[in-house]
């Protein structure tokens, strides 16, 4: 059994979602990012016990076709900024339509029918929020940022950067320095 939860977006989401299922009796599962496996299917009560659990925690059972597939879109997209090196060096259109087996634009039309924002801003404005978290918790430089985050170059990641922040990267990184030192 399936189940795509929104709101599903770190780590800890994970580890949350992990010890509601073991609560109700399901050890043999496999959580990402988004979504959750099980050998066995939960019953109603299970079902909607689970639901309503995390939804006390912001996240939420997603049943309608159309926004699973969004929603398997956005956890690709996050999966991919968060583990970089486990995601093919390929178009990422052709990445994403391979792995929901769906035509890109079917893809890219429903996405923003529903979110009002396309793909490509989507996973912009998600890339730049995980450069800042690089930023204030990794000691790295801009520069293997920009290369563990599959840029085309620093330039190209500063420019993006400033668009959505109104700040360079550097700038951001100086000003995060200064109050950690103050």
């Amino acid at each position: 059994m399936k189940l795509i939860i929104k709101n599903m977006i770190c780590e800890r989401c994970k580890v949350l979602v992990r010890e509601e299922l073991e609560r109700l009796g399901f050890y043999n599962v496999r959580v990402k990012i988004g979504e959750v496996e099980l050998d066995e299917k939960l019953s109603l009560a299970q079902y909607d016990e689970f639901k309503y659990n995390i939804q006390q925690y912001g996240l939420q059972l997603v049943e309608d076709k159309k926004r699973i597939l969004i929603e398997r879109v956005k956890n690709a997209i996050l999966e991919m900024i968060n583990n970089p090196e486990d995601t093919p060096k390929t178009k990422f259109s052709c990445y994403l339509s391979a792995l929901l087996d769906h035509d890109y634009t079917y893809i890219a039309n429903l996405f923003s029918d529903h979110e009002g924002i396309t793909i490509e801003q989507y996973v912009i404005a998600n890339k730049i929020e995980r450069v800042k978290e690089m930023i204030l918790y990794d000691d790295l430089t801009i520069t293997e940022i920009a290369y563990r985050l599959h840029y085309s170059s620093v330039a190209h990641l500063s420019n993006q950067f400033k668009k959505i922040t109104g700040l360079p990267p550097s700038l951001f990184k100086a000003k995060r320095s200064a109050l950690v030192h103050s």
